[in-house]
């Protein structure tokens, strides 16, 4: 059997930014490796490696935007501001600046989930899957009856349907038409539709359904610290219909995200001549990155321009074989599509995964 491993174009993953979990036991030897960016689990399973690890575990930019005027000094104000940065900011798919009475900023999009769990009373929930383990653990957590699911057919009849798009880990991409007909189906009945786009800055254009929360049943939560590689400022969004993000904003009580990073948000979601620049440099390094994986005799099954999927026979070994080299991946068992590592883009890492890469099958001889 064939187990798929995830390499990524990413970076450091500053305070556990959506950190990655599987929900799945994890490989032998890697059972505190539940998130991307655990550089403490790491040293534990793997002693000996030289330091400093070459972190390719998580989804994270490695090429953060210059923060440029921040200064400590900022209040976060009134909460108007607090919405600014998604509301002057306009990612792909978004052709019309969502108003402010729909966006909802949190101190990481993570600190958004049971809210927006919570929103639909205790019922019948499901996650399109395999995907980011989170979103099936707080919906247990605040009563409902929650179920992964491989299919979109059965969201059709829950209570709360939850998707990942593009999703984690494999890249898969839903187009906009399918998830509104969802919604519609979910409408029926009083369904809520809840669309991460966490990796939608490197998604395909027009995907997004930001543009749709103000007249639809549809939740869609942003990421911030992925994109713009600034996991650690924990900055994260909600847009959703007027009335859910009143709901949302009261349960976060006043000054939910800190001044400076209001400040950065603001100037790094303006600046889009950054962002189109770094989509481009994103997508060159992943053509890069899969021409490396593929000499090393890696199948590449999915993925976006912050990772890749790619599967292997001997994931576990390769898993073990980076890791004492000071290399970390993330490894995921019983995924039908595999497993996930992340993957640093910057030269020096870059020479030093494919050396490993390339050496792996004559060590293992």
């Amino acid at each position: 059997m064939h187990q798929p491993i995830r390499i990524t174009d990413n970076g450091l993953d500053q305070q556990g930014e959506k950190g990655e979990r599987d929900g799945h036991d994890p490989p032998r030897g890697a059972a505190s490796l539940l998130h991307g960016g655990d550089l403490a689990a790491a040293r534990r399973l793997f002693p000996g490696a030289p330091e400093p690890f070459i972190d390719l575990s998580t989804g994270i930019n490695p090429h953060s935007i210059p923060c440029r005027n921040c200064h400590p000094k900022y209040l976060p104000g009134c909460r108007s501001r607090g919405a600014r940065p998604a509301h002057r900011g306009r990612g792909p798919g978004l052709p019309e600046r969502p108003s402010p009475a729909h966006v909802v900023a949190a101190p990481g999009m993570q600190m958004l989930l049971p809210l927006v769990a919570a929103l639909v009373p205790p019922g019948r929930a499901a996650v399109l899957g395999p995907t980011y383990a989170e979103h099936v653990r707080v919906a247990a957590l605040v009563g409902h009856r929650v179920k992964e699911v491989t299919d979109i057919g059965p969201l059709k009849a829950t209570d709360l349907a939850t998707i990942v798009n593009p999703n984690n880990p494999d890249g898969r991409t839903l187009g906009k038409d399918l998830l509104l007909a969802l919604a519609d189906e979910l409408r029926s009945h009083g369904g809520l539709l809840v669309v991460d786009e966490a990796f939608m800055d490197v998604g395909p254009a027009g995907a997004s359904l930001g543009a749709e929360v103000a007249r639809r049943n549809i939740i869609v939560l942003r990421s911030f610290g992925k994109f713009f590689g600034l996991a650690g400022l924990r900055l994260g969004f909600a847009l959703a219909p007027a009335d859910l993000a009143a709901r949302l904003n009261a349960s976060l009580g006043p000054w939910p995200v800190a001044g400076p990073a209001i400040v950065i948000g603001e100037a790094a979601l303006a600046d889009r001549s950054w962002a189109e620049a770094m989509r481009e440099s994103l997508g060159r390094g992943a053509a890069r990155l899969d021409e490396v994986l593929t000499d090393a005799g890696l199948e590449v099954v999915g993925g976006t321009s912050l990772f890749r999927l790619v599967q292997m026979q001997a994931a576990v070994e390769l898993f073990h074989h980076l890791g004492r080299a000071g290399i970390l991946v993330r490894h995921f068992v019983q995924q039908p599509t595999g497993c996930g590592s992340g993957f640093r883009r910057a030269r020096t890492g870059g020479i030093a995964f494919a050396r490993r890469l390339l050496h792996f099958d004559h060590e293992l001889d």
